[in-house]
């Protein structure tokens, strides 16, 4: 079975997107277009996000009027969108919109990955909900010399250092990398 990780940008206050849920903040960092590969998680078999993350990246990357650019990007992976909204899916994307927790959709999620890994791209309270079920592997950050006055927080939760371990702090470009392993509640 593969590891379920979470890894995203974040601002040095702790926000993953603005108050419109924007991540332009992000891409206004130099070299933020070309990121270092090693800072993607490998082996991915399956993505899971909110619908904020998912329509950002839809309408920003043009994928619904390119779903060609859609495969170039995710071929082979499955993306689950938790939302309550009906959305739009590239033409052949394998998208799947399901309304519900995390813990009711794990086991589909973990079948449909196989032996690949589960990447979590956000947002916040979907992070919390791997956390709270004990679902999560490692949390990793790549943390913006960028700050802004509110928006999406990383996590809108309390979690204790007895949770996370530091497994990675590295420069990476214009950004700081930092990797912790989750460990499980006891």
């Amino acid at each position: 079975m593969g590891k379920i990780i979470f890894d995203a940008a974040v601002t040095l206050n702790g926000y993953l997107a603005d108050e419109n849920h924007s991540l332009q903040w992000l891409f206004d960092v130099p070299g933020a277009h070309e990121p270092d590969p090693d800072l993607l998680p490998k082996n991915v078999g399956v993505h899971v996000e909110g619908a904020n993350t998912y329509m950002w990246l839809i309408e920003n990357e043009g994928f619904i009027e390119n779903p060609q650019k859609w495969q170039e990007y995710y071929r082979g992976i499955t993306t689950y969108v938790f939302t309550s909204r009906d959305l739009p899916i590239p033409e052949g994307a394998d998208v799947r919109l399901v309304n519900g927790s995390v813990e009711e959709y794990l086991p589909e999620i973990r079948e449909t990955a196989g032996e690949k890994n589960i990447w979590v791209l956000g947002g916040g309270e979907l992070l919390g909900q791997f956390l709270d079920i004990d679902a999560l592997d490692s949390l990793a950050l790549t943390v913006a010399p960028a700050a802004l006055p509110a928006g999406a927080a990383l996590l809108p939760r309390n979690i204790g250092s007895d949770r996370l371990e530091l497994a990675e702090a590295r420069k990476a470009g214009p950004f700081a990398r930092l990797v912790y392993r989750v460990l499980p509640t006891t």
